[in-house]
């Protein structure tokens, strides 16, 4: 079976949507022991999955891009963008994206049964945080920079329900960024549950 590995670019706050430190974090990242690491990685994907926003922030600007490795990768591997709004999607010239609409976690036990690669989820916070309480995800990779955004969107924002990690690797670089892997529990029940009440906005449907 297919592994599915999310790769996630997080603040020392948590927040993984982080527009106000954007800049610090790209300086930090640019040098080639945080890159080489990940494209460790990578390099056993094929196939890629999205979330909606992610994906509307991507389509215009990486099927034209020359920043490589990461542009030939994108471009060249099959994509599949999770959203229930969305009517059709497109990568540029390029016909080897799709769209995936309702029942998209049985849709994705489905792709990781079939023959090939590491299926690979870049960004997309919300359907990360969805498939790893669903215990479809795999690995839970996280980038995790010595910067505090103080705002934004958090993976796990509170009200999350509970939930229990095996750290699989880590590495720390010399300039602060740690890098590190999470399996989910073999223990952990995708029940929803905390305080005998259901958690709802962990199993919602895509956008």
């Amino acid at each position: 079976m297919r592994k599915l590995v999310s790769h996630l670019i997080m603040t020392l706050d948590g927040v993984i949507q982080f527009d106000s430190v954007h800049k610090q974090i790209a300086e930090l990242r640019d040098n080639d022991e945080v890159l080489d690491n990940f494209f460790s990685k990578v390099k056993n994907e094929d196939a890629m999955l999205l979330g909606r926003k992610t994906y509307e922030d991507w389509k215009d600007y990486w099927p034209t891009s020359d920043i490589q490795p990461f542009a030939d990768h994108i471009n060249g591997i099959n994509k599949f963008v999770i959203s229930n709004t969305l009517r059709k999607v497109h990568w540029g010239d390029r016909n080897n994206i799709s769209l995936v609409r309702n029942d998209h976690l049985e849709k994705i036990s489905a792709l990781k049964n079939q023959a090939g690669k590491n299926i690979g989820i870049h960004g997309s916070g919300k359907l990360v945080s969805s498939l790893l309480y669903a215990g479809i995800l795999d690995e839970l990779r996280l980038e995790i920079y010595p910067v505090v955004a103080g705002s934004g969107d958090r993976l796990f924002p509170e009200g999350s329900a509970i939930l229990s990690l095996k750290l699989l690797d880590q590495t720390v670089t010399k300039s602060g960024v740690s890098i590190m892997t999470y399996q989910p529990s073999a223990e952990v029940n995708p029940a929803y549950l905390k305080g005998g009440e259901e958690i709802a906005n962990q199993q919602s449907v895509p956008e």
